[in-house]
């Protein structure tokens, strides 16, 4: 087990009194048999009333209910997590799927229709070619090597690019331009990995990147895929890898656009300027903690 203090900061500055209306706080990681939360602390300037709640995906989130105008809106996160990931490939799938393609049986595809559909608009004929290319040139049609080929297939074949506009980009979009930010890069994953009949979900949270940065955390992306016997399997075709220790899940859900860290209304003449600060540090397992 291993121990991480996640910060996530973020401030919006404003020349003039703003007004905010409800937000949504998807800032929480999302707890399992992987991942425990050994101290959670949520700041909030000007002062809001919070309510908790879990979305249809059982994503927890803060409501924040704000009772007076501010120049400054400033939302601090501060989580201590034991991460039990440490071994993701110590899994077994089912019999019915170590080979791929593979099919559902009729109770699981019940529950996992939401997460086998490909938007309207996004499988275009280029997606349709390249997701074709992607089985064609696959050495193993082992599901778990194939999956691992398709993840090391976008991190080889795409350039990073880090995307401050909100959206995301269509499969097409990403193909075209040859370049996409994590999260772009994740719903391309994950929509091949349904064009050929694997229920795949969207995934936003942190990375801790020790090595290969000064701050050594950030808001990340990727995708899981169901697999029979497995359960939900992470795979991050930003860097290629399946998921394990560094990654640490806050929101999952079909729908990419649907998971931003913070959302809500703001009634103001003219947009803030906003700064968020990111930092996974890891921690002795020796250091005590406060369950709140």
């Amino acid at each position: 087990m291993k121990r991480f203090k996640i910060t996530h900061t973020t401030q919006y500055d404003y020349n003039e009194p703003a007004t905010f209306g409800s937000h949504e706080l998807r800032l929480r990681p999302k707890e399992s048999h992987e991942l425990r939360i050994e101290s959670s602390k949520l700041d909030i300037q000007p002062a809001a009333l919070l309510y908790w709640c879990r979305d249809a995906e059982d994503n927890s989130i803060a409501l924040a209910e704000f009772t007076e105008p501010a120049t400054q809106l400033l939302i601090k996160s501060e989580v201590v997590v034991q991460q039990y990931n440490e071994a993701p490939l110590d899994f077994i799938l089912a019999k019915s799927a170590e080979l791929f393609p593979f099919t559902y049986d009729a109770r699981d595809q019940a529950y996992l229709d939401y997460y086998l559909k490909i938007p309207h608009g996004h499988a275009g004929r280029r997606f349709r070619e390249w997701a074709a290319g992607v089985l064609n040139s696959a050495d193993n049609l082992e599901t778990y090597a194939f999956l691992s080929h398709l993840s090391k297939k976008i991190e080889r074949e795409f350039k990073y690019n880090v995307r401050e506009e909100a959206g995301v980009q269509t499969p097409e979009e990403t193909l075209t331009l040859g370049t996409g930010s994590c999260r772009d890069f994740a719903t391309l994953f994950l929509e091949t990995a349904r064009f050929w009949g694997c229920a795949a979900r969207f995934v936003s949270g942190y990375l801790h990147t020790p090595s290969s940065s000064e701050i050594p955390g950030a808001t990340h992306a990727w995708a899981e895929v169901y697999l029979p016997g497995a359960g939900w399997k992470g795979f991050d075709p930003t860097i290629g890898s399946i998921v394990g220790v560094e990654h640490f899940p806050v929101a999952v859900t079909a729908d990419p656009e649907a998971a931003p860290p913070i959302a809500g209304e703001v009634i103001c003449s003219a947009p803030g300027k906003l700064t968020v600060g990111v930092w996974v540090e890891e921690l002795a397992s020796s250091e005590e903690s406060e369950v709140q």
